[in-house]
């Protein structure tokens, strides 16, 4: 049994960056264990029709965090990246419309703004009425009904879940509140208002797709990561972990950034504890290539349709450099909708966490059991968020300076 000072489950972008700032700190009793025969996990690319095809989906680099590009700079230079500004649109009916909706109905005919300005004024955000509980309700009342049932209500049923209501709504609280006037404004000014969306500039390799940033990563730490290890079970009173070929690894500390599902077997935790991980849930994504060119500007197009199978388009001619076609985001259980063959498709069975009804308390509960036995959830998997990789990256640099500074200290 080997055994390591810190023990790292998976190789995507937390995982890759706590190793790196490790040896960066001078630290090398460190091991990372990585189920697939490659590192980057959701943030891989592989070659598609000539081209880079980001298996996960739209990983891009956000700018909105200097310290995590500075960082993500040393392993590729940003002369190798472009810069781009984001053009993400809603499709409604035939017409593109700018993201986000409430910011962009004068881009609408004249008759459903009227439609939408009237259900912002009823909205229960902005006449007083009490906040529900419900997603749907909550929906609504922030909104109003229309925006509701144009687009927020269908697309979060394709992308997460039929049954909405099996969603919290604490994950909501950053949407903003709909002003009624500032709306009006914008439709009689016929411009957007409010802050931007996430991403509202990102930057995109010139001539690779999103994974090589990883694998670069990956070679800076070659000799301590093992590939195709499937682990399967942990024990945090020892602090072990084993595979499902029966190798174990012994550590210090454990920071794991594999989803907690994933585990087998949970020993030296709470019983209570280990039955709470069950109701953690996920959803599973497949992405497709279509080779056809978009008349569209656009890099993002959402897909309220609910007749349509994917919720997502990405346009890959509209950021990776001298590309042709698509890709297709489809939540595993409406990919049967299709009717045609694709020329490329990849199911990740892990996409996203999925904000439901009392996931906060679990998680407190579980990782803080967890810290108190030297094992860290870490990441979108480790901690079950919807985390964007520039924030992994910015979460990860500081587990790594935080555990490294206090184990000197013991």
């Amino acid at each position: 049994m080997e055994k390591v000072k810190y023990l790292i489950l998976g190789a995507g972008p937390a995982g890759l960056t706590f190793a790196n700032r490790l040896k960066e700190l001078s630290e090398d009793s460190f091991l990372v264990l990585e189920k697939e025969q490659e590192a980057g996990g959701l943030c891989r690319s592989v070659m598609v029709d000539g081209s880079p095809f980001d298996i996960g989906g739209g990983h891009f680099l956000d700018v909105r965090r200097p310290a995590v590009n500075t960082f993500l700079f040393r392993f590729m230079p940003k002369e190798e990246w472009k810069l781009f500004e984001r053009d993400s649109r809603i499709v409604i009916g035939d017409q593109q419309v700018g993201h986000p909706l409430e910011a962009n109905i004068w881009q609408l005919p004249v008759d459903s703004q009227v439609e939408v300005l009237s259900s912002i004024a009823r909205s229960g955000c902005n006449s007083g009425k009490q906040k529900p509980g419900k997603f749907k309700d909550w929906i609504i009342w922030k909104l109003g009904d229309r925006i509701a049932e144009m687009y927020m209500l269908p697309y979060n049923r394709k992308m997460f879940a039929d049954e909405l209501d099996e969603l919290g709504t604490y994950w909501l609280e950053k949407l903003p509140d709909v002003s009624f006037e500032d709306t009006l404004r914008s439709c009689l000014e016929h411009r957007a208002y409010g802050k931007q969306p996430g991403h509202a500039s990102f930057y995109y390799p010139e001539k690779y797709g999103y994974g090589e940033l990883w694998l670069r990563m990956a070679a800076e730490i070659a000799s301590n990561i093992l590939y195709q290890v499937d682990v399967t079970g942990i024990d945090l009173e020892k602090k072990t972990v084993t595979a499902a070929d029966g190798r174990i690894w012994e550590a210090e500390y454990i920071i794991t950034t594999i989803p907690w599902r994933s585990f087998e077997t949970i020993e030296g935790m709470p019983q209570e504890i280990v039955s709470s991980v069950k109701k953690l849930k996920s959803s599973a994504i497949e992405t497709r290539y279509i080779g056809e060119m978009l008349d569209t500007k656009a890099q993002w197009l959402y897909i309220p349709d609910e007749k349509k199978p994917y919720h997502r388009i990405l346009v890959r001619h509209n950021f990776c450099q001298g590309s042709r076609g698509y890709w297709l985001e489809t939540r595993k259980e409406r990919v049967s909708l299709y009717r045609e063959e694709a020329e490329f498709t990849y199911m990740n069975e892990y996409a996203y966490p999925l904000n439901t009804v009392g996931k906060p308390e679990i998680m407190d509960r579980l990782l803080g059991f967890c810290r108190t036995k030297g094992v860290y959830g870490l990441g979108r998997w480790g901690e079950h968020c919807h985390y964007n990789s520039d924030l992994v990256v910015e979460l990860a640099l500081k587990l790594a300076e935080k555990m490294y500074e206090e184990s000197k200290m013991d």
